[in-house]
């Protein structure tokens, strides 16, 4: 084999990511710049590859290439691999290019044996030292490389615990261990048939394969979907040097960050546990110290570990994620990378790590993940509902947010509740990677052990998930699906309130308030409007929608959808009428009656956004989605009509069509009933002209037409429109600039853009029909095979969600590049859902689009991603 799989630490440097993986790319920079870094080296992310690939063909080669390494990782410790006497142990970890808290696998204290375990005792005169590590190790070899369930060996802990008095796996002695240790390897034979593997070399294959193999287990393939990182390569593996935290109370494990994850303080934030291993701070076994402690236990240590962050931190340029092993007093660094942090911290982090000089304004935009604003824009517990609630319990507040629900013990039940519309909050002892679909369904979670570094804060933290953790003041029982806590009990399906900025537990559901957006926020966008090009305005169909739009920046209105007016109390009953008419008159005689409302809706919206632009949609859907449904509706009306109930469902059923996304709707309609379309135009341009001489504004109404297929449709319904809007202006003995524009959401309408162009004022694509009719999916009916398709890897990303630049997104290119051929300046939107897509935010850029619209609360997401996607493209 000559291509190299293997690397020493001192061989790699961090922008070796993609072969290395980040965890052994950043092991590799650390031993670079000199921190203290156990030696060790890494199995690149290639060798996982052919390993699913290849399987047992790659290992001859590779396990030679691990020999050598071996052997230099034996000089430079000065310890023998399968020595009798001064054991080498090794920690063997996965590491992907991206990081992935929790979802792939680790095995810790290799290489013991029966034999070892004894040497390992004589060599740190420490028995109990010894034994806890050989304990460990059987238990994370029997879970992880034989997939043994953990309960078997937790249950044995447990009950040792129980028999001699203890809270905690510290409190067991050298002979607890060893009986432990026994029971163990009797589980371990029982459960396969064969003793536990004394050989050292076996040890490290089977280890290496189940890391790589973990590569594919549902919880990682799931994380990688849900954060579109789905094309990497494998997992590298890395094999490092033991150093151990479980030797005694001068020695510990911990996690540091350089700047505080959840507010983005410049301060250093962590936790540490003494006696222990990493897996305990990160799986939640204990709870931890704060680390401010370290800092009086051993001043030394803590004086190591903040010169080593403040150095990381400028290294790297960016906040750190630091794990680390305090072994006999002496610090050891184990891991670092970019720590993952709630939206609020990482706008502080990058606003200040650019006004300290050392990132650019530029950098500090792409530092932020546009989806983590929505962290951001949600709401936060009413402050005096709160204040009136039954406080239950506090815990630590790992990660912010407010969130209410049912009570729920597994991650199954928590996705059964979703599947319902049953909003829940995940409560475990401690979360594991294995429940990473449940927290991501829940609405909040809650755990009565671990802290703030723990699985469960961490990936809460990642996914902008409100998490409480280490809430000892409740005692979790998951067998019997109760919640102890001082005053009662909980059960399954009880309701309660967590508060993840104040680590405050309520009883029921509790009242939320909006969100308050101000300070580096402001400074953030500010930064955004000097850098992006593209515009972002807001789809609004209320006075309310775009007070919200601009609250957060939005640049205009690009979609009112004109038909949610019509819904409206006191004027449904009058388009019903005017629906069903059965002469031009009756027709009408109901439309005047929605004029007047239809024109203040316009002027309120007008009166909100001042003279941004504001592009307004024409009635777009089929007819029968205005009918009712309900009996006791239908009978109000055929009362209102004079009309049977036979009649008036004879008239409904009329309306009703095979296929009515593709039937009479849009343009369709206003070719049938001009007097809808003129309805609505004269209600667009009286709002605007009373604004106009209220306000001394200067108002443009841009008017949309949908569904357009063909130029003659727009050339109709163009003439029908600009011939109300002269009889306006000669009414009201005034006038007013307009466009009118159409949307492309037809693929016929794409391929004959140069020729819609000459009509039209501006296009705006309405790629979720677009995308309906390319595709031949129907929005409303397509979720569930859709989801199977992803989950078969014939789609990578929902087309509904992101554009598929390959189809779809060939037909806004070709109509882009038609409609500017007849007019150059031609102006151009987006108006589907695509238009808060990060992703497709940034194949916009490309094509020059003018601005997206999307919903209120998207904005500032939009808004950044075309900042980002601005700086990508120069």
């Amino acid at each position: 084999m000559t291509e190299k799989y293997v690397y020493n630490f001192n061989e790699g440097k961090k922008e070796m990511k993609e072969l290395l993986g980040g965890k052994g790319a950043n092991l590799a920079e650390m031993t670079k710049i000199a921190l203290p870094v156990p030696s060790g080296f890494t199995l690149t992310t290639e060798s996982c590859n052919r390993f699913f690939v290849e399987d047992q063909v790659i290992w001859t080669g590779l396990e030679m290439e691990i020999n050598d390494h071996l052997k230099e990782l034996e000089q430079s410790t000065g310890k023998k691999f399968s020595d009798m006497e001064n054991p080498l142990l090794l920690s063997v970890r996965s590491g992907a290019a991206h990081s992935m808290p929790g979802m792939m696998d680790t095995v810790l204290n290799l290489g013991l044996n029966d034999h070892s375990v004894i040497g390992l005792a004589k060599a740190t005169s420490n028995e109990r030292f010894a034994y806890d590590s050989y304990r460990r190790f059987i238990q994370m070899f029997s879970d992880v490389v034989m997939e043994i369930p953990k309960i078997h060996f937790e249950s044995i802990l447990e009950e040792a615990k129980r028999k001699q008095g203890v809270a905690l796996d510290k409190e067991l002695d050298g002979n607890d261990l060893k009986e432990i240790v026994k029971k163990y390897k009797e589980v371990y034979l029982q459960e396969t048939g064969e003793d536990f593997p004394q050989e050292p070399m076996v040890q490290l294959i089977l280890a290496i394969k189940a890391v790589f193999a973990s590569w594919n287990n549902p919880r990682a393939v799931f994380y990688r979907e849900m954060h579109g990182i789905s094309k990497l390569n494998g997992t590298a593996v890395n094999v490092q040097a033991m150093v151990f935290g479980n030797k005694g109370e001068s020695s510990g494990t911990g996690v540091a960050f350089t700047r505080n994850p959840g507010n983005g303080e410049k301060k250093l934030f962590g936790e540490f546990l003494l006696n222990a291993q990493g897996e305990d701070v990160v799986a939640g076994v204990r709870t931890p110290n704060e680390l401010a402690e370290l800092k009086d236990l051993m001043p030394k240590v803590y004086q190591q570990l903040e010169i080593a962050a403040k150095n990381l931190e400028s290294h790297y340029k960016d906040m750190q994620d630091i794990e680390f092993t305090i072994e006999n007093g002496e610090l050891f660094l184990l891991q670092t990378r970019n720590g993952k942090r709630t939206a609020h911290a990482a706008i502080t982090i990058a606003v200040d790590l650019h006004e300290e000089g050392k990132i650019t304004k530029e950098e500090a935009l792409l530092r932020i993940d546009p989806q983590q604003l929505n962290q951001l824009l949600h709401p936060n517990f009413d402050e005096k509902a709160a204040a009136q609630a039954t406080v239950l319990a506090k815990g630590l507040a790992a990660s912010p947010g407010a969130a209410s629900g049912r009570i729920y013990f597994t991650a199954e039940a928590v996705e059964a509740a979703y599947e319902k519309g049953i909003k829940s909050i995940l409560v475990r002892q401690e979360t594991s990677p294995e429940d990473i679909s449940g927290m991501v369904k829940s609405e909040g979670i809650l755990t009565a052990r671990g802290g703030m570094t723990s699985h469960a804060a961490v990936v809460a933290r990642g996914m902008g998930k409100c998490c409480i953790a280490g809430c000892t003041e409740m005692k979790v029982n998951e067998e019997e699906k109760i919640v102890k806590y001082k005053g009662g009990v909980l059960s399954e399906g009880d309701v309660i309130s967590l508060d993840g900025t104040t680590g405050t537990v309520y009883l029921g559901e509790i009242e939320k308030s909006k969100p308050t957006l101000g300070g580096k926020f402001t400074k953030l966008m500010e930064w955004i409007d000097e850098t992006k090009t593209m515009a972002v305005r807001a789809n609004a169909d209320t006075p309310e929608d775009a007070k919200q739009a601009l609250e957060f920046y939005a640049e205009g209105i690009g979609l009112i959808r004109t038909e949610h007016m019509f819904f409206k109390e006191g004027r449904i009953s009058s388009f019903r009428r005017m629906i069903l008419a059965e002469t031009v008159e009756e027709r009408a005689k109901a439309l005047n009656e929605i004029l007047p409302m239809q024109k203040n809706d316009f002027y309120q919206i007008y009166e909100v956004m001042g003279e941004l632009p504001v592009t307004i949609r024409l009635l777009d859907p089929p007819l029968h989605e205005f009918m009712p449904v309900k009996e006791e509706e239908i009978r109000q009306l055929a009362e209102t009509m004079s009309l049977s109930l036979e009649e008036l469902n004879g008239r409904i059923n009329e309306l009703h069509e095979v296929n009515p996304m593709l039937g009479h709707r849009g343009v369709r309609l206003g070719i049938t009933y001009p007097e809808i379309s003129r309805m609505q135009v004269r209600a667009i341009m009286e709002a605007a002209l009373e604004h106009k001489s209220d306000k001394n504004s200067d108002i443009q109404p841009e008017i949309m037409i949908p569904l357009i297929s063909d130029v003659k449709e727009l050339s109709y319904i163009k003439a029908e429109i600009e011939d109300e809007i002269q009889k306006v202006f000669i009414e009201k003995g005034k006038s007013l600039a307009y466009h009118i524009g159409t949307m492309i959401e037809v693929p016929r309408a794409a391929l004959t853009a140069d020729k819609i162009a000459e009509e039209a004022d501006f296009f705006s694509f309405g790629t979720n029909d677009l995308t309906q009719m390319g595709f031949g999916f129907s929005r409303d009916d397509s979720g569930g095979f859709i989801s199977e398709y992803m989950n078969k890897n014939i789609f990578e990303n929902g087309p509904f969600d992101t554009i598929d630049q390959e189809g779809i997104g060939q037909l806004v290119e070709m109509a882009v590049e038609r409609g500017r051929i007849t007019k150059p300046n031609f102006k151009i939107g987006i108006c589907g859902e695509h238009g808060g897509d990060p992703a497709s935010i940034e194949f916009f850029q490309r094509l020059g689009i003018n601005y997206v619209s999307c919903s209120p609360f998207r904005v500032p997401i939009a808004r950044l991603a075309a900042a980002q996607a601005a700086i990508n493209d120069r």
